[in-house]
């Protein structure tokens, strides 16, 4: 298996492992808020679920194909949305779908093969690797698992 496959497949693996581990948050801590006047650690969790079915439906399988890519969403109104449904669901509810798109999104990741990794693909006027566009949204998952784990410490 090609390397950074290996380690998309290793993050995504792990950030599992670790949501999975939020279920033992009190109903307190899993509405506390990051910081003063951000969202709680349940709206962070619960906005990734959307972004990884975008990821599915609207990157994956247009990554190596000639025609355009599907315009992303409005990233203010998705958020917002994601957010929303996070309040009004139970912690369990939020944790069991992010884990199950996430699964999802996992497997997409394992049947791209190891030829895709070293092709560069095209998003907008950007040109990158698979393993960057990929490793970009890692870096967006440890940004906010940081916030949590920071958010936790207080």
């Amino acid at each position: 298996m090609d390397s950074q496959k290996k380690q998309i497949i290793e993050h995504y693996k792990q950030t599992m492992m670790w949501v999975r581990g939020l279920e033992s948050l009190t109903e307190k801590e899993w509405r506390t808020p990051i910081s003063r006047g951000k969202w709680t650690i349940a709206e962070v969790i619960g906005h990734l679920t959307p972004w990884d079915e975008f990821i599915i439906t609207k990157r994956i399988p247009y990554l190596f194909k000639t025609e355009m890519l599907p315009a992303g969403p409005n990233v203010e109104i998705m958020n917002q949305a994601a957010a929303k449904a996070s309040r009004e669901s139970r912690k369990e509810e939020t944790i069991q779908t992010y884990l199950h798109v996430r699964e999802r999104l996992l497997e997409e990741i394992m049947n791209l093969s190891n030829d895709q990794w070293k092709q560069t693909i095209r998003i907008g006027k950007n040109e990158l690797t698979l393993f960057e566009y990929f490793n970009g949204l890692t870096e967006h998952d440890n940004h906010h698992f940081n916030q949590i784990k920071s958010a936790l410490l207080v």
